[in-house]
């Protein structure tokens, strides 16, 4: 099996998106009436190049990346239940530092509204129980850029351990190249943790 098949065999046609839930949000695929909302916070200079990508420049922009996400069976938009708005995204993608078929990484960006919160805390605990639990896999990833101090903090919460640095691992849109902070979190880890 080769190291992108896992993302094939989780995600394929055979599997479909399940709507995941906690208290306060829903984890849903994303639709083509999300247009709106997801402008909102990728537009922001706040939100998107913490996580690597430039700020939209328009709506026609985020239309086409939008139309990506609608088709993707990895990315999920964040919706807050009480008001039903697009508040962010959270991801299971191939990890591309790690050459293990049965490793994911993880990814999520959320509104600058809503930081502070707990809110991706807790989106992200709920996508933790879902890789183990339901996609049964053995290791999941999360990277920060040394300057994401937020990041770090959910990183921590959601019990990951810290692995190492990367030195200069990312380039992001502008051409800036970062560090990358690893940390992951096993199947045992994970079990051993929930008891």
């Amino acid at each position: 099996m080769k190291r992108m098949s896992i993302i094939n065999v989780l995600f394929g046609k055979r599997c479909s998106m399940p709507v995941l839930e906690t208290e306060r949000l829903l984890i849903r695929r994303f639709g083509k009436e999300d247009l709106d909302d997801f402008y909102e916070y990728a537009r922001n200079p706040n939100v998107g190049p913490n996580a690597g990508w430039k700020p939209h420049a328009s709506k026609q922009e985020t239309k086409e990346i939008l139309r990506q996400f609608v088709n993707s069976t990895t990315i999920w938009a964040i919706v807050d239940k009480n008001t039903s708005k697009v508040i962010g995204s959270i991801g299971l993608h191939a990890d591309r530092k790690r050459d293990y078929q049965n490793a994911m990484m993880l990814g999520y960006v959320l509104a600058e509204p809503y930081w502070g919160r707990g809110l991706m805390t807790e989106a992200v605990k709920r996508m933790i129980k879902y890789a183990f639990e339901e996609l049964n896999i053995d290791l999941l990833s999360v990277y920060h850029y040394p300057h994401n101090e937020r990041s770090k903090r959910v990183i921590e919460k959601c019990g990951f351990h810290y692995e190492g640095t990367l030195r200069r691992a990312s380039t992001i849109y502008n051409g800036r190249v970062f560090d990358d902070v690893c940390y992951s979190l096993t199947k045992e880890e994970y079990y051993s943790e929930i008891r």
